[in-house]
């Protein structure tokens, strides 16, 4: 590791905390984690003008890649016109009568386009009639009904934190709270938005490092066409809409660390590794950030789109398993990124490093066969690795 980059991480079990009552009611009498909110209603016609003032954040961090489709977009219009109560958005008020978007972001844009005339209703059921149309091209009475209705607000105000850190805890606790209950946010979903920072940003754009994403199957923009695919395109893959690809990156410097996270969950470890990483100096980052291209680009132009693909096992046949596992990267960038002085060795070695995989795995079938994260399976499936690449290093270079 770089000078620096370890760090020291204590991830506890929860914990039973045995308190006499009198002490849990002084905690509460006291306001200890209470939150103080208000609550507002916004017409529909002003949202546009309240978002374009400079008294409104939207967070972008706060945000999935989720985006709504144009259908999405017209139901919450078909809604507002059947008078269908809408949930209400969260605010956090980060100085006084400003405000930063914690949830509600998607529900403020649509409607803020739909009255900029951008949006043009589609895939309405209950209101066919209508799709086609645009705000302005709305019979007068369906146009008044609809800018009659009110957009609900629950605002977390600002004395409910005293400090910077009592905030980011507030707006963490929250932020999974309202989310919990809906469509279920993938780990780096939550991430992304309870941890934001340093870290955060450098694992979003090392995401789009074009070998990482031909080896697990990302649309990227193309050298040859200057093709960047839409908004629509990626997010039709699974991992990029979930924010899988972010979780590669931070998985490849969270192991680093070597076996911590085997005290606690992956997720937990994974999250109190973002939150402690953002800490780094931006010039650790930096070359962290390198070492991640350069591994991934050497393992692309070594093992190829199928790098991370298993040779396995069915009944009596043998086959690859067409899609990329979590269990051949975690190994394969971690011994690749100690290697990286042998860089141009390991590329000269590219066609028998292929042939040779499904040996490999035949080899140590046991280790690779199932999610096995105790400390011993991780640390000989990099042994098996590294023990194989200088096997065939050294038949190269003889």
């Amino acid at each position: 590791m770089l000078k620096g980059e370890e760090i020291k991480l204590g991830i506890q079990p929860p914990q039973v905390i045995d308190r006499p009552d009198q002490e849990i009611n002084e905690k509460y009498v006291k306001g200890e984690v209470r939150i103080v909110t208000e609550q507002a209603r916004y017409p529909l016609s002003s949202i546009p003008q309240m978002l374009d003032s400079d008294n409104y954040l939207l967070r972008p961090e706060y945000q999935r890649r989720h985006r709504w489709s144009n259908e999405k977009k017209s139901r919450l219009i078909e809604s507002l016109v059947m008078n269908v109560p809408i949930p209400p958005i969260f605010l956090y008020e980060y100085e006084y009568s400003k405000y930063e978007v914690m949830d509600g972001l998607q529900r403020l844009s649509t409607i803020q386009e739909f009255y900029s005339n951008q949006l043009e209703l589609t895939g309405l059921t209950e209101w066919e009639e209508l799709n086609g149309r645009t705000h302005s091209s709305l019979p007068d009475r369906v146009r008044a009904g609809i800018d009659r209705r009110y957009l609900s607000s629950i605002i977390l105000l600002q004395e409910t934190a005293k400090t910077g850190d009592e905030a980011r805890i507030l707006k963490q606790l929250v932020f999974e709270r309202i989310n919990s209950g809906g469509e279920r946010l993938m780990p780096q979903e939550s991430r992304n938005a309870v941890f934001p920072g340093p870290m955060n940003e450098l694992c979003l754009s090392l995401s789009r490092q074009h070998s990482l994403c031909l080896m697990w199957g990302i649309p990227i923009e193309s050298d040859e066409d200057l093709f960047k695919p839409s908004e629509e395109v990626l997010l039709e893959n699974s991992m990029y809409r979930e924010m899988f690809d972010v979780e590669l990156v931070l998985r490849f410097f969270a192991f680093r660390q070597d076996e911590q996270y085997l005290r606690g969950a992956l997720r937990d470890y994974l999250d109190e590794y973002q939150r402690h990483s953002n800490r780094f100096p931006d010039s650790l980052r930096l070359q962290m950030g390198k070492i991640f291209a350069d591994t991934s680009d050497l393992c692309y132009d070594a093992l190829g789109e199928r790098a991370f693909w298993l040779w396995r096992k069915r009944g009596t046949r043998w086959n690859w398993l067409s899609r990329p596992t979590t269990i051949a990267y975690d190994t394969i960038m971690w011994v690749l990124s100690n290697r990286l002085d042998q860089a141009d060795k390991i590329r000269a070695s590219a066609t028998t490093l292929r042939a040779e995989m499904p040996r490999f795995y035949e080899q140590h079938y046991d280790k690779f066969a199932g999610r096995y994260t105790n400390p011993s399976n991780i640390v000989e499936r990099r042994r098996f690795f590294s023990l194989f690449l200088h096997e065939i290093l050294a038949r190269v270079t003889e």
